[in-house]
């Protein structure tokens, strides 16, 4: 389906003194699957209602494929909601669920069945017709209140975290089929998530919000492995962020050394022209463990202090011998695991993977509170 593009000009919400959206940028092409991604209160949320019109902006413009919208009615925008609760009729059944916002556009009872057909063919549920949704599962009834928005064929779709009331085992299934979904049907989805492992699987773009504003917008791989700021690498994913010190400056094309304690590396990644006091981060998965007797550049000694076995792979939490902990993920691949708890080890942090960070965002640790309580205490 042709158009669906957005443009958020300044884009502002005030609610008395607090100031919820301030001032966002973005574009999202015609076909894309963009995600707005942060904690709650962030603003995600809010903006998305702008969108869908059912909250007025304070100043700044929303244009959907050259018009602006911004002061038109939720049902004079080409834009259709899907929400967390699915809202569906209880007594109405599949089908005119999904009929029923077609009685407003005039269509006629065969071309209404059509569409219907259509809609719920699409989202695999053309045997569930005349079931009620109290006869459904909750991811039968997330389809069904996708096929409802899908059936008016809007030029946007905009998604309120429609997979947070499913378990976690369906919701990683349905994020595969809603991707899958967005590609056959073509239009724009604008997906609004707390949930990184949604955003990083789904999404063509996506943007990372803190307090009202855009931390960081781009491509998952892009903003998953070049983090702006601390607060991005801390939130998207898990991230060891470390205290260090840049003892020699760097170049685009030279790595900075830092030191983490007493212990000196090179860092290849980020703002490696920086100087004095920084953070620096690597992701887990980017850290080697190797026995204690192992030497090489940027190795740094330290303990293990815990492994929690995950099935494809070993979290193993290791306390430096800076006084830092951090976490190390070791793929499972067959052999005899040697770093139980209480092992020395050499913990090598290569250059390419070792970021250093612009100053950190003083909202990281609020964000750890909120959103990461059960990871481990190896990031807190």
């Amino acid at each position: 389906m042709p158009g669906g593009t957005i443009t958020l000009k300044q884009l502002t919400k005030r609610f008395g003194d607090q100031t919820a959206v301030d001032g966002i940028s973005l574009e999202v092409e015609g076909g894309e699957f963009f995600s707005l991604l942060g904690p709650s209160g962030c603003g995600k949320t809010t903006t998305l209602r702008m969108v869908a019109g059912f909250e007025e902006p304070t100043s700044g413009e929303i244009i959907l494929d050259g018009s602006d919208v911004g002061h038109l009615p939720p049902n004079k925008r080409k834009v259709n909601t899907v929400f967390q609760s699915y809202a569906l009729f209880p007594f109405l059944d599949v089908a005119d669920n999904v009929a029923f916002g077609l009685r407003y556009q005039g269509c006629s009872k065969a071309e209404a069945k059509t569409r219907v057909g259509e809609a719920l063919e699409l989202v695999q549920l053309t045997s569930y017709e005349k079931r009620r949704p109290g006869q459904l599962s909750g991811g039968q009834q997330q389809r069904v209140a996708l096929a409802r928005a899908l059936v008016l064929r809007p030029s946007v779709l905009l998604l309120d975290e429609p997979l947070g009331a499913l378990d976690a085992k369906l919701r990683r299934s349905l994020q595969v089929e809603l991707k899958a979904l967005q590609e056959q049907v073509g239009i724009t989805f604008l997906y609004v998530t707390h949930d990184q492992e949604e955003a990083l699987t789904m999404s063509d773009r996506l943007a990372v919000m803190s307090n009202g504003r855009i931390a960081q917008l781009g491509t998952p791989r892009v903003v998953y492995e070049e983090p702006a700021d601390a607060y991005v690498a801390d939130f998207l994913g898990v991230s060891n962020l470390m205290d260090a010190t840049v003892t020699r400056s760097g170049s685009p094309s030279q790595p900075c050394e830092v030191t983490i304690g007493d212990f000196k590396v090179a860092a290849g990644c980020g703002t490696v022209t920086a100087s004095g006091p920084v953070k620096i981060a690597i992701r887990p998965e980017r850290v080697s463990l190797f026995g204690f007797e192992e030497t090489g550049a940027n190795r740094v000694p330290g303990m293990v202090e815990r492994n929690v076995f995950l099935g494809n792979a070993t979290q193993v939490v290791v306390r430096l011998a800076a006084g830092v902990s951090l976490q190390a993920l070791v793929q499972n691949d067959g052999g005899a695991y040697v770093f139980e708890a209480g092992s020395p080890v050499q913990v090598h942090l290569p250059a390419d993977a070792l970021r250093v960070l612009a100053p950190g965002d003083s909202s990281v640790a609020e964000i750890r509170e909120e959103t990461f309580g059960d990871v481990s205490p190896a990031l807190a």
